[in-house]
């Protein structure tokens, strides 16, 4: 079980954290909701909850609340910029399918 992120991704995560002046990394989940059935949800975080499995890479920590690693395990979190819109793009292995607008996606 692991989630990774790519070095765009921590540089990105280690800049805004820089800027707010705390955090100790970001929570990765998911929430029920939109067309397919799932979303993703990224928030920053100032502290662990006992709950969250914590996962390291490039120096950044990504905590997971254990009902969701079964949606997203082997996830690779990357940040992209496509012309001129940036953000962050989540590679699921687990993904079947996603809805048009891209805000939900089906295990």
């Amino acid at each position: 079980m692991a989630i990774t992120l790519t070095e765009a991704a921590a540089r990105h995560v280690n800049r805004y954290l820089s800027r707010r002046g705390k955090g100790l990394g970001v929570r990765l989940g998911v929430k029920t909701t939109g067309c397919s059935g799932l979303a993703y949800k990224l928030e920053y975080v100032d502290e662990a909850a006992p709950e969250d499995i914590v996962f390291e890479n490039h120096g950044v920590k990504v905590l997971i609340d254990p009902k969701s690693l079964a949606y997203i395990d082997g996830t690779e979190l990357d940040f992209v910029r496509e012309g001129l819109n940036e953000g962050f793009k989540f590679n699921n292995p687990n993904e079947r399918d996603r809805c048009g607008c891209g805000e939900s996606f089906r295990v």
